[in-house]
């Protein structure tokens, strides 16, 4: 019996690594997510632009990562191995190259692909030099044949990524209060490409439930509904229970019994914003809540009335919590939680990044404008300032959000401590605060995390790490995938 379960386990490690989560999360980011991080970009349009041009626009295309190159004096290319690199002090990274144009008058005046930047690689990826080597090439180019890779290397020092253990966007998560006016609050983090808005519902000492998300703090959650085009009292009742009347309901429909239109729910919403401008109130509140309002739901005007009926369910659940003591969604329950890993990570460095090197080539340009010495914009792209930033960030750390800590030093005190590192899941809890529930060991974590490893003091529970036969799924299927699944299953769609 025990020899059967050590060949079992043999032959699954035969083809997997302990990083192998890892990797894969790095090699999706490398040749998937980086196109959709310019793709996101498109177009960029200057609004200083040469007098005798009407329209100018800089189109981003295509993006490329190339493998680890390092260029000699004397101007000579060759392949870069980590050891290399850990010797030298130098860092394994790979340029990326990407397709530029300029449209003058709707017309393509100028294309190019240029180097915008370097990346570092993580080892044993498919980017790397090492990925696919056998145990006699690896030794020559000085590698541990038993290495796992998974980490990269920063001017000669091995840096880890470490994993983050966040709640899962778009749910409602319900707790109980320990201070403040409201007995029970709601969360919900809504995410959508960029955006990561954070909600909160509360329901004061008066009765009233309030919504805060953006800059619209502590407004009638009511109010939000009607703006949203959804003003007839009976429909939101219904929409909210139809089989139960709740008392709170009814006072909050009184409370807002003045806003008997669209246009009076948006004026009431735009004076609490601070929104001044009497011209563009209604333009400017529709279009923050088309915005930062439940953004996964969509984006447009006419996902509005959609909105207004999730609302409608997100009363309901809090209320049913609230007066009805139904059991609010356990947050520490594993599948309420996600894991960013490599790739998750430096999607969102890279994405911050992007931004940052599109406002340079924006200053760039419209600072040879003025100056009349425009002549190609070739000239406006500086390759560091994208390497620079990312290779800071990952060697000291700090990323985007304020968070630190993100990037470490391998631990090198022996093989096992090193895979341990590799492993590591941190939580975004801060250490100082009590937070038993999310220090305990849950039922959910078995098989997924280690029940054993965690350091005492005031970390312990929120640096946990992976269990050795643990696998992180990649990406969760698009909304599209899952509706074409439940329609070919016989789920109808009600418009």
């Amino acid at each position: 019996m025990v020899k059967g379960y050590k060949k079992i386990i043999e032959n699954y490690f035969k083809e997997h690594s302990f990083v192998e989560s890892n990797i894969k999360s790095f090699n999706r980011f490398a040749e998937k997510d980086i196109q959709k991080i310019v793709d996101m970009v498109g177009e960029v349009v200057p609004t200083i632009i040469p007098q005798e041009v009407e329209n100018f626009k800089i189109k981003l295309s295509n993006i490329k990562l190339g493998t680890p190159m390092i260029t000699e004096a004397d101007g000579s290319k060759r392949k870069l191995y980590p050891m290399e690199a850990r010797l030298r002090k130098l860092t394994y990274s790979a340029p990326l190259t990407l397709t530029v144009s300029a449209h003058i008058n709707n017309i393509q005046r100028e294309s190019f692909t240029t180097e915008v930047g370097k990346l570092p690689i993580m080892l044993k990826s498919k980017f790397c030099h090492l990925n696919g080597l056998s145990k006699e090439d690896l030794i020559k180019h000085g590698e541990d044949s038993n290495d796992l890779g998974g980490y990269f290397i920063l001017n000669g020092n091995e840096r880890v990524l470490i994993a983050v253990e966040d709640l899962a966007s778009n749910k409602l998560f319900i707790k109980k209060a320990a201070t403040g006016p409201s007995k029970y609050v709601a969360k919900l983090y809504s995410e959508h490409t960029n955006y990561r808005i954070p909600h909160t519902i509360e329901q004061m000492k008066d009765g009233v439930i309030y919504i805060s998300f953006a800059r619209f703090k502590r407004v009638p959650i009511i109010a939000v509904i009607k703006a949203l085009g959804l003003t007839k009292d009976q429909e939101i009742m219904e929409l909210i229970s139809s089989e139960k009347v709740y008392d709170d309901i009814i006072l909050n429909l009184y409370e807002s019994i003045n806003l008997k239109t669209q246009e009076d729910a948006l004026e009431s919403l735009a004076k609490k914003a601070g929104i001044l401008q009497k011209e563009l109130r209604d333009e400017k509140t529709i279009e923050q809540m088309n915005r930062y309002l439940l953004p996964h739901l969509g984006m447009s005007s006419k996902d509005r009335i959609c909105k207004a009926q999730n609302l409608c369910k997100l009363i309901k659940r809090f209320l049913m919590v609230a007066t009805d003591k139904v059991e609010p969604i356990d947050q520490d329950h594993y599948v309420n939680k996600r894991l960013k890993l490599s790739g998750d990570l430096l999607y969102d460095l890279f994405r911050v990044n992007m931004r940052s090197l599109v406002q340079d080539m924006l200053y760039n340009f419209q600072r040879l404008v003025k100056r009349g010495k425009f002549s190609s914009i070739r000239i406006i792209i500086r390759e560091q300032l994208l390497s620079s930033r990312i290779k800071s960030a990952m060697a000291t750390g700090s990323w985007p959000g304020g968070r630190t800590g993100i990037s470490q030093n391998i631990s090198r005190v022996n093989a096992i401590d090193a895979t341990s590192h590799l492993q590591r899941v941190v939580s975004l809890l801060t250490a100082s605060q009590e937070n038993f529930q999310a220090r305990a060991l849950h039922s959910t974590h078995w098989g997924r995390l280690c029940p054993v490893e965690t350091p005492e003091g005031t970390p312990i529970g929120l640096r946990k790490n992976l269990s050795l036969l643990a696998n992180v799924t990649d990406t969760a299927p698009s909304d599209e995938k899952i509706m074409k699944l439940l329609e070919s299953n016989g789920l109808k769609k009600i418009d």
